[in-house]
């Protein structure tokens, strides 16, 4: 497809951590005006091979070259310099300053040593004009929707005389619209010349914009492939070194209406803004899938159910008695504890280590003063690590260098180590892969059928009727209806969600 010198290209790249080799000499090239994507499992390199392109992680090993001249970079300043830009899938932006501040952030036109906050906006109305976005650059960054605030730090990236742009999981806060506009974005770059580094565990999205596929496991180079030439099964078996036919998830019980008695119960659950009048039944073994586009609801429903925000009306029963969770706290001391969707902001804490992360709330609940000893510590960490497979196993490694799957199993542990009844899951799986992502949906089949009740919140369809035993498709922040998963598609649960709301006729 491509003749001449890469872009970029990367010959024998390796790179350690101790005894342990993240990337043993690995080869990857890009080139100009193509879109190409990373494939492979959690923990198989890719980011590690993002962060020795874009310089901030050294190689022990290793050439790379930019325009055919050798390269190095001591740090991602010097890379953004000479034209790679990275936006990553935590947003790293500044929620507290406008929109206009963050796309020109440490590049800020200036007009007599000052900052020419007129030059300012202009480029930012660019920027945004360009992205489709219709918003106002003056507001703050904090009050837009995380998928806003990621196309924003694409804005960013792409608002600088840009090479080659490495897109790490850009879809992930992203609803249809939003992944059509950044489509368009990505192909308008590649007629420019950009050479784009594609890294999404959606399969779908790398068939319909990539042109090539690298896949890495276990730090090692599997192969280079034309996406047009290679089948979808083929792929996934590159990137898990086993047959796809292998990955199983539990077969789904009936919990059709008339099935036992709710173990939580909410009826007219209102939080303005957010959700409005909602009734929930979440039974015991039961794992309760909850369906919509972003911004219709399902995060406000499941911070309603779990205290973290105040009703405004409505009343939740728990073991059919009536006890609304006055706050998170309160929520957990009944048995309800929830996950949220933003891992790195309001989950993981990257700098302490897997044990401490898994006794975190444990200790919270105990209070500071009824420290956990050491060795109960090191047990719990133990007894979790081995219970869900958490690699690699050591519990003093800092949870911020696992990978996402992995980081989402210490939160699992952290959470599953107060015994809930109840567990709210939102977004679990987001920006893992695919051999992560059914551990993980196996698991809560698991932990439904030990008795847990488990409401499931996904932006993917096939996985919520994949893990879930009723499917609540909430729509303009209500539920419009709860339909058993046996009696839905994919397709026909596709239509329930963007339905244009009927509530006025």
């Amino acid at each position: 497809m491509h003749e001449g010198t890469p872009l970029l290209e990367l010959t024998g790249a390796t790179v350690r951590f101790g005894a342990e080799v993240a990337l043993d000499g690995v080869d990857f090239r890009l080139f100009s005006g193509e879109v190409h994507s990373l494939m492979g499992e959690n923990g198989a390199g890719k980011s590690t091979l993002i962060k020795a392109i874009t310089g901030a992680l050294p190689m022990d090993a290793g050439v790379l070259r930019l325009d055919g001249e050798t390269v190095q970079f001591g740090t991602p300043h010097d890379a953004q310099t000479a034209g790679v830009r990275t936006v990553y899938q935590e947003i790293d932006l500044l929620p507290n300053v406008s929109v206009a501040e963050n796309i020109v952030l440490g590049r800020e036109p200036r007009r007599f040593g000052l900052i020419d906050w007129r030059r300012t906006r202009e480029l930012a109305c660019t920027v945004l004009g360009e992205l489709g976005l219709d918003i106002d650059p003056a507001s703050k960054l904090g009050v837009h929707s995380l998928a806003v605030q990621q196309l924003v730090a694409i804005g960013r990236a792409i608002s600088t005389d840009v090479k080659v742009l490495v897109l790490d999981e850009p879809t992930s806060s992203l609803d249809f619209d939003e992944v059509s506009e950044l489509f368009r974005v990505i192909r308008d770059l590649k007629l420019r010349g950009v050479a784009i580094l594609f890294v999404s565990h959606f399969l779908d999205q790398v068939y319909e914009v990539c042109d090539r596929v690298t896949v890495l496991r276990d730090g090692r180079l599997i192969g280079e492939y034309l996406t047009r030439e290679v089948l979808r099964i083929d792929l996934v078996q590159a990137m898990l070194g086993r047959s796809a036919a292998a990955l199983h998830t539990r077969a789904r019980a009936d919990f059709g209406d008339d099935a036992t008695e709710p173990y939580l119960s909410a009826r007219g659950v209102t939080v303005n803004p957010g959700i409005e009048d909602a009734d929930v039944d979440l039974r015991e073994g039961e794992v309760f899938g909850v369906a919509g586009l972003l911004g219709a609801g399902r995060t406000e429903l499941a911070r309603a159910i779990t205290g973290i925000d105040r009703l405004d009306a409505g009343i939740i029963r728990i073991s059919g008695t009536r006890q609304s969770p006055r706050g998170p706290h309160d929520a957990i001391s009944l048995g309800v504890v929830y996950s949220s969707e933003n891992r790195r902001t309001e989950g993981i804490v990257d700098g302490l280590s897997v044990r401490e992360n898994v006794t975190l709330a444990l200790q919270a609940e105990r209070g500071m003063l009824r420290r956990i000893p050491s060795w109960r510590q090191q047990e719990l960490a133990a007894s979790w690590i081995e219970a869900l497979d958490i690699r690699p196993p050591d519990m003093d490694r800092p949870a911020g260098t696992l990978s996402g799957g992995n980081q989402q199993k210490v939160l699992l542990a952290r959470l599953l180590a107060l015994s809930p009844r109840v567990l709210v899951l939102d977004e679990p799986t987001r920006g893992i892969d695919v051999g992560a992502k059914v551990e993980i949906q196996n698991l809560v089949g698991d932990l439904a059928d030990n008795g847990l009740s488990v409401m499931f919140i996904s932006a993917e369809l096939e996985e919520v009727l994949r893990v879930g035993n009723r499917v609540a498709i909430v729509r303009d922040g209500c539920i419009v209806d709860t339909v058993p998963a046996e009696q839905l598609t994919v397709d026909s649960l596709l239509a329930l969600v963007a339905r244009p709301g009927d509530a006025d006729g």
